[in-house]
């Protein structure tokens, strides 16, 4: 049963207790109105407590009810049964108290927290808004500011902050409980009022339509292409201008559109998916882990400083083994100095950036990585170097060290060749900016063991990464696709639309910046670099023409000043080139290409079509478990809009898959190109009338494998 008493003394400290997390299910909401109803009738009791048991309290919703809606009573009447309360209602926060757990903390009448308590409103990271109150009741008690902030960005804050910002009352340092009743017993002896947070009112005279049309403007790029953070700040700005009620009734109607709003689909399948994708089909949950306590990286450029960083974050002492001592004092210069920056906005302190690099130790000899638990590998991208390094790796390290490649797409079964015992070894594909980016691409090699997967996949949580794993293939699950979605982009351009216009299309779509743009960013000379270990037979010669001539000519991207695009020094807007124009004529000729007007929707299409085949062919051959998984991988690894879904849902619920199979049917006709043909897994979908939620691949048979 929820809701348990407790008295001590003149204090009810009501208790719950729903593991893991607190969330506020049915029994709980029923509970803390049966709890509410009991202490009013007690005339012993003078004050009551709102106490949770295990790591946190309420923590939010119950995701159990997502798919049917919640039951009665909603977290709404609980609200204002808990501020119509004549006896004073303090809650007693601690952990992480998200979404519905912080509404009703701002239904009672004071807060009380330990110190390392976090708090948050992040529905819109759901496509909803706060539908108990929470957007009419915390502008009220801690101003508007911190209302938006919360409640728009879905980023939670620290408790020091809140205390400052009027949304928490108290701090402790330990025992909150008993500090929550030493806390109560002095509001009744003050005879403190019974403050409600309904009965407050906002200055609307300070926070008028100007105010919000400036917020809009400073959020807009954050926010592009959402529609929850507006019906956020609308919610908002009714409590500012709205009596109580009505403001509530104002939320519930954006509540309603939220609910019904496809991108709340969109963005529920996501937050799922991630959760699905650390879960691999055949591991078990008593799979044995290996206590990872220590970390070596090989490599001290940008990719090895930021990987060091999410362990230092996680307080894992760290090893950079960088062979040339220059390279080594510049790429640890480089990580205190991004921790610096971090510091210097207020991220993390001065004190937290000492302690961080307490924990990195620089070296020159492999023989110091020795005692290593995980060893990464992140040098350059050769497997001739990438061999010799782990060679040298499996004859120093322990014999149970894990051994992971950094590698974007090389064959990992191909280096595990070299390692003694290659059941320890796997990839670990990060991201750059690997100390920002969350996505953590697995990769499972043939001979890659259970145990070894399940301790990266959970060691990949505990340094904050969204892990997903792939099988061995060129370019594995996120690079393997975005080669025929830069292909398409380029081919499209042969045929006459502009650069720009093909970055401005996928921007509008909702990407964060267009592909071409994000090649001059990257570097173009490391395709072409590439490219020159391959036969003219493994790649489109036409679409990567234009970029190995601007190479050619030491226009390499950003860095050079000139790529594709024309930069100006200290500016990063990418601007037309006439280099580029003529270079793009002079291909379209040399390959016979017509020349034609293309509609933005042909390149939307066109890019993400082939996004989507190429993860259907993902699918089909068993690089991917899921179609959930390579959602996961594009969102996160590659900036796919979150409210879209991912690519793999985008095609199959905003298109469908018949009519996504009948486009690239078409695309293949008029092309007549292999990148078109459709994969036989989406010809089986649609003959089926199958969905892409059927398709699991099993554990793979062959030994060993995770």
């Amino acid at each position: 049963m929820q809701g348990v008493i407790e008295k001590r003394g003149a204090v009810a400290v009501v208790w719950f207790d729903n593991p893991p997390v607190n969330a506020i299910s049915q029994a709980v909401r029923q509970g803390l109105i049966a709890a509410i109803d009991t202490v009013a009738a007690d005339t012993d009791v003078k004050a009551l407590v709102v106490a949770c048991r295990g790591r946190t309290f309420m923590a939010g919703a119950d995701i159990t009810e997502f798919a049917g809606g919640p039951k009665p009573p909603s977290l709404g009447e609980v609200a204002d049964v808990l501020s119509a309360s004549e006896k004073p209602v303090i809650a007693a926060l601690f952990g992480t108290v998200f979404g519905g757990g912080l509404e009703v903390a701002l239904a009672c009448n004071y807060r009380i927290a330990l110190n390392t308590t976090k708090i948050g409103l992040p529905e819109v990271k759901l496509g909803i808004i706060p539908g108990a109150q929470g957007t009419q009741r915390l502008p009220r008690l801690a101003g508007v500011e911190f209302a938006l902030k919360l409640s728009t960005t879905g980023t939670p804050v620290g408790a020091a902050e809140a205390l400052e910002a009027g949304a928490i009352d108290r701090l402790v340092n330990d025992d909150i409980v008993s500090a929550a009743v030493q806390y109560a017993d002095e509001l009744v002896v003050d005879g403190a009022p019974l403050r409600r947070t309904h009965e407050m009112v906002v200055n609307a005279d300070t926070y008028g339509p100007q105010y919000f049309a400036a917020y809009r403007e400073s959020v807009k790029r954050k926010i592009r292409g959402m529609h929850a953070p507006e019906r956020v700040i609308r919610a908002v700005e009714a409590a500012v201008n709205l009596p109580f009620q009505e403001g509530v009734e104002f939320e519930r109607e954006m509540t309603r559109e939220s609910v019904a709003d496809p991108q709340a689909k969109a963005l529920q399948h996501v937050f799922f998916a991630e959760r699905l994708a650390n879960k691999v089909p055949g591991l078990g949950k008593d799979t044995p882990l290996k206590s990872i306590k220590s970390v070596g990286i090989l490599g001290a450029g940008t990719m090895g400083g930021g990987i060091a960083m999410n362990f230092l974050n996680a307080n894992i002492p760290v090893t950079i083994l960088e062979i040339n001592q220059e390279n080594l004092d510049k790429g640890i210069g480089i990580v205190r100095k991004n921790y610096e920056a971090s510091a210097g906005k207020g991220r993390i302190t001065y004190e937290q950036v000492e302690q961080r690099l307490s924990l990195l130790t620089g070296t020159n000899v492999y023989t110091d990585l020795a005692e290593a638990d995980l060893v990464i590998e992140a040098v350059f991208e050769n497997m001739d170097v990438k061999k010799e390094v782990f060679k040298k790796l499996s004859d120093t390290v322990r014999p149970d060290a894990i051994l992971a490649s950094n590698t974007s797409y090389l064959d990992v079964d191909e280096i595990a060749q070299v390692v003694d015992n290659p059941q320890r070894m796997l990839g670990m594909h990060f991201f750059s900016p690997a100390n920002v980016m969350r996505l953590l691409e697995i990769i499972r090699a043939e001979k890659t063991s259970p145990e070894t997967l399940a301790t990266i996949l959970k060691l990949g949580k505990n340094i904050g990464k969204v892990g997903a794993v792939s099988g061995v293939c060129y370019g594995f699950i996120g690079n393997r696709m975005l080669r025929g979605y830069a292909q398409e982009a380029n081919m499209l351009v042969l045929e006459g639309a502009s650069p720009q216009q093909v970055d401005a299309a996928l921007y509008e779509f909702g990407m964060p910046m267009g592909v071409i743009a994000m090649a001059d960013m990257a570097g173009l000379d490391i395709g072409t670099r590439m490219r020159e270990s391959l036969d003219e037979s493994q790649y489109d010669v036409r679409t990567s023409y234009v970029y190995d001539r601007l190479v050619g000519m030491g226009r390499h991207g950003q860095k050079t000043g000139g790529g594709v695009y024309d930069y100006v020094p200290g500016n990063r807007t990418p601007i037309p080139s006439p280099i580029t124009e003529a270079l793009i004529q002079e291909a379209a000729e040399k390959f016979d290409i017509p020349q034609r007007s293309i509609t933005d929707e042909e390149i939307i299409e066109r890019c993400f079509l082939s996004l989507f085949n190429i993860g259907c062919e993902l699918l089909d051959e068993g690089i991917a478990y899921r179609a959930s998984d390579i959602d996961t991988v594009y969102i996160n690894g590659y900036g796919f809009p979150a409210w879209r879904g991912g690519p793999m849902y985008w095609a199959e619920q905003t298109m469908g898959l018949e009519r996504a199979l009948v486009r690239i049917r078409e695309f293949a006709a008029i092309h007549g190109d292999k990148d078109w043909t459709p994969s036989p897994l989406l010809v089986r979908l649609v003959a089926e009338g199958g969905s892409l939620r059927d398709v699991v691949n099993p554990k793979p048979t062959d030994n060993g494998a995770g």
